[in-house]
């Protein structure tokens, strides 16, 4: 039976931060809230609990996870970045915005793309989210919470405790997130492509839908 968290979206108490960082370090599979939608983590080594989540969401190893950063000095440990990808990082993080780029030998073999060698990274712009990344001092291991045979990502803290508190260990639950997604860049080419439209402006980048 999961835990239930209340925290508050823009000073989450540091109890419950720590109680929460204490469950995903024990090898727990939490939802957290983000800027864009709600989403479900673990620890970046933590095998079994990338498992679990897979079941959760109903989706083959072909599934890509997302890094969750702290803050652009974090995500550049995990991911090349040249002075042209930095300066677009800079500008629009934290944001509801998914980077592709190509991975560091810090990430996993088996987080990356098998051909490409890149990995997803994202800054949230959500004090819940930062403060479970400052307090873990790693990225969380992350995928959007989206439900086989949904439509759209849950956003409510009550409906996900009615439909997941049996598999997962925790719920952060700090009121109704926006229900669209991140927006997807990838950035490992000469110009930044669109994966996919989300919340993010895609302005910033040149780009249209």
């Amino acid at each position: 039976m999961a835990q239930f968290f209340s925290v508050h979206p823009d000073n989450p108490q540091p109890r419950l931060i720590h109680q929460a960082v204490e469950v995903i370090k024990n090898g727990g599979v939490v939802v957290y809230p983000t800027d864009s939608c709600y989403a479900l983590g673990c620890r970046i080594g933590d095998k079994d609990a990338m498992q679990r989540i897979r079941d959760i969401r109903g989706v083959d190893e072909r599934h890509h996870f997302t890094l969750v950063c702290r803050d652009l000095s974090e995500l550049s440990h995990y991911a090349r970045v040249d002075n042209q990808q930095y300066r677009l990082l800079k500008s629009n993080t934290p944001g509801s915005y998914t980077f592709i780029l190509q991975a560091t030998k810090e990430v996993p073999r088996r987080l990356q793309h098998p051909k490409r060698a890149t990995i997803g990274l994202r800054v949230p712009d959500h004090a819940v989210a930062l403060a479970l990344l400052e307090e873990l001092d790693e990225p969380l291991l992350s995928s959007t919470l989206m439900l086989p045979g949904d439509e759209d990502p849950l956003s409510d803290g009550e409906e996900i405790r009615d439909r997941l508190e049996k598999q997962v260990d925790l719920i952060v639950d700090s009121g109704s997130c926006c229900i669209g997604m991140s927006t997807v860049i990838d950035l490992t080419g000469s110009e930044p492509v669109l994966i996919r439209a989300g919340k993010g402006s895609l302005e910033p980048f040149g780009l249209e839908a």
